[in-house]
């Protein structure tokens, strides 16, 4: 019988525990690679033989089907031929973490790999960073340049050796290299090197290291004053990278569900519950840590005193971060640790938070990327995010890919490394170079759009359009395998049909059309952009509505009150978490991206119901600015921590609640049993957990994200999927 096996089944060590599996069984036959899949002949005992190869698969591994045909082929022994040209290959295996294999060899001092950074086998290291182009073999990744010493050779040539056809195997004999530089671009001795970065940084010193898919800047936790100065970053919160899980939970307070991702082969940063080191995040009441995935990492924390450090992207704020040793040279740390390994696909670190079992992505990258997600149409498009924190995205063969995490927009290197993520997974996806559509938002100053019509005029296609919160829906409904929904778009800002900025609505949507159903009371955003870098305009702007100046007055209030007729207008439920933040003293400048809204996550989370308020709904339109004016005359500012908490509780659930009902009320109306919620502000927890409670007990279910990030980097995802289907149409 002939076997089709399809799935993440090449470069994981798949065809091995076929070779290993068939002699046990003493099976005779063959297993090839062509490409997009792997075809097994066996003479004998089918269904024993699936039976133990599910049993034996690689954890990087992953079967998505079997197709089992006749073959009446006879052959002497079990071989594994030589692989021929097939299919572009389906699946792609990601980044994963070090093995415990390679881990133990790692530290073993008569291991030949004995603290060599490299060590990899079929079942870890390194795979999307480094892949250049497909079929998948060694001459198209990064490692092409490191031939391969006779101990390699063997292994690899090896059937029954774990790195058997390993592409990226080495050792200190044929491998990659660290260098250590110091701030005045000097290599230093090669000797030791490692242990010579640990005492630098155990000494206080900043450094830079070059991981695989991208560099880092690293400090001691205790050094995040320094550092944040030297920086320029003095409220952003940075990840945390612990030696070991125990380290883990001296900085955090782990659910299961949070160990469990932790210690995963994908080695996400994880948002959990603060214990200490209030200054990594300030103002915020969680944490983002997460353990060491390379053997580099493993083999700097054996020479540290210290069991954590600052580990973040290294770029210069706003832009990409850096992949090549001579540009990173201009960030001006103390201390350098770089490798002569090329980056060709850059790919930052992958953060998540874990609500009831939900992976809520704020950032969807290394370890994850490239996953498909299915759908029901096989147009390819391409679509291109919307402006802040954006990913690309292609379908092809019925499944969206995206890019890794990409950055802001506004940056010119930003659309660069844009189109090149776009064009990589073209090379590594699409039969043929072609497109059918490309998407974009709507927003007419997004510089996306750039991208995306330059790719609509190379291949000659139509561009779709595509509202903002829709896309946001879209992605939902893509991310839950789902058709239609009536759902909470609450996000920043979104630019609308109307010409205002949306963001806190209750829409209807399928993957044709969209509804608007109802929505926050807009305010105005005066100056724009400048609004949303200081809130206190926001609440001039609302007090202003009620008739009150606050936080301007003389000719600056003047000079605002005649800007307020002529600025856009916005109902984003972010915009007046911001005003919140800023009314009540806890955030009254914008430092980087949704500080403001941020910092009210902990007091939240305090659930202090304390304000009896009124709130009006007018022909399905939340009338918020009121909400201000009933709380204002109830307090008397400045407030404690504890009070701080109660007003923030008591106003925003009661604009949720308020949101929420519309859609409940839709929903019973018309039949719908289940509720989304989508946007960035559903990373918020205790206002997830609002929307649930009152979906609930309406005897309804909310629908929430898992394999698609609820903010910006899912947009282009909803974009690729109302183009594809509005292609079907």
């Amino acid at each position: 019988m002939k076997l089709i096996f399809k799935g993440v089944v090449q470069g994981v060590g798949f065809r091995p525990t076929i070779y290993r599996v068939a002699k046990k069984l003493g099976l005779r036959g063959y297993v090839l690679n062509k490409g997009s899949e792997v075809e097994v002949v066996i003479d004998k005992d089918v269904d024993r033989f699936i039976e133990l190869v599910k049993k034996q698969l690689p954890s990087i591994a992953t079967i998505s089907d079997i197709v089992i045909e006749p073959d009446d082929r006879q052959f002497n022994d079990f071989y594994i031929l030589h692989s021929r040209k097939g299919e572009r290959q389906s699946l792609i295996p990601v980044d994963i973490s070090i093995c415990d294999n390679c881990l133990g060899e790692l530290f073993d001092p008569d291991d030949r790999r004995y603290h060599f950074p490299f060590t990899n086998c079929t079942l870890c290291g390194a795979r999307f960073s480094l892949i250049k182009d497909l079929p998948y073999d060694r001459e198209r990744t990064s490692m092409d340049e490191f031939n391969l010493c006779k101990e390699c050779k063997t292994e690899y040539r090896s059937p029954m050796n774990r790195r058997y056809h390993a592409q990226t195997i080495s050792c200190s004999v044929c491998g990659p290299v660290y260098s250590l530089y110091d701030h005045k671009k000097r290599e230093l001795d090669r000797k030791d090197v490692i242990k010579r970065f640990a005492e630098q940084i155990e000494n206080g010193k900043i450094g830079v290291i070059k991981s695989w898919g991208g560099m880092h800047l690293c400090c001691r936790v205790d050094e995040i004053k320094r550092f944040r100065e030297w920086y320029g970053r003095p409220q952003k919160s940075f990840a945390v990278m612990v030696k070991d899980i125990k380290s883990a939970e001296e900085y955090g307070e782990l659910t299961n569900d949070e160990r469990k991702l932790m210690l995963s082969n994908s080695r996400p940063i994880v948002l959990v519950e603060k214990k200490k080191a209030e200054q990594v995040s300030p103002g915020l009441n969680t944490i983002g840590l997460y353990l060491p995935y390379t053997g580099l990492h493993h083999v700097l924390f054996s020479f540290l005193e210290s069991n954590a450090l600052i580990m973040t992207s290294a770029n210069i704020p706003g832009e990409p971060m850096l992949t090549t040793n001579e540009e990173v040279f201009s960030l001006n740390a103390d201390y350098y640790l770089l490798h002569n390994r090329v980056i060709p696909n850059r790919i930052d670190d992958s953060v998540l938070k874990i609500w009831k079992g939900k992976t809520f992505f704020l950032r969807k990258s290394r370890g994850f990327v490239p996953e498909p997600l299915d759908v029901d149409y096989d147009y390819q498009v391409l679509s291109v995010g919307a402006d802040e924190n954006i990913t690309g995205s292609i379908s092809v063969d019925s499944k969206i890919y995206a890019t890794q995490y990409i950055g802001n927009s506004r940056y010119y290197s930003t659309l660069i490394f844009l189109e090149d993520g776009l064009r990589h997974l073209m090379r590594l996806f699409m039969k043929k170079q072609k497109l059918d559509a490309v998407a974009m938002d709507i927003h007419p100053a997004y510089d996306t759009r750039k991208v995306a019509e330059k790719f609509a005029d190379e291949f000659s296609v139509p561009v779709f359009e595509v509202q903002h919160d829709w896309a946001h829906i879209a992605s939902l409904l893509v991310d839950n395998k789902l058709d239609e929904i009536v759902a909470l778009a609450i996000e920043g800002l979104g630019y609308g049909t109307d010409g205002t900025f949306w963001g806190g609505d209750v829409i209807y949507a399928d993957f044709k059309e969209f509804e608007r159903l109802g929505h926050l009371e807009y305010i105005p955003l005066i100056g724009g952009d400048q609004a949303t870098l200081n809130p206190r305009r926001l609440v001039y702007a609302i007090f202003k509505k009620i008739g009150e100046d606050r936080f301007f007055s003389g000719s600056d209030a003047e000079i605002l009150s005649k800007l307020i007729e002529k600025s856009p207008l916005s109902c984003s439920l972010g915009r007046y978490l911001d005003a919140i933040s800023c009314y009540l003293d806890i955030c009254k400048r914008r430092t980087y991206s949704g500080e403001p809204a941020m910092k009210l996550e902990k007091y939240l989370a305090m659930d202090h119901d304390k304000y009896n308020l009124d709130v009006n709904v007018k022909n399905n339109v939340v009338q918020v600015i009121d909400l201000f004016r009933q709380i204002d005359e109830k307090i008397k500012l400045p407030l404690s921590e504890s009070e701080k908490a109660d007003v923030t509780y008591s106003m925003v659930k009661n604009i949720v609640d308020s949101l929420t009902n519309i859609s409940i009320d839709y929903a019973n109306d018309n039949d719908k049993k289940i509720i989304g919620l989508t946007g960035g502000v559903s990373y918020n927890i205790p206002i997830t957990e609002m929307v649930e409670k009152r979906v609930n007990e309406a005897g309804l279910k909310l629908v929430v994200h898992n394999r698609v990030p609820n903010g910006d980097g899912g947009v282009a995802v909803g974009q690729n999927a109302i183009a594809g289907h509005k292609l079907s149409s």
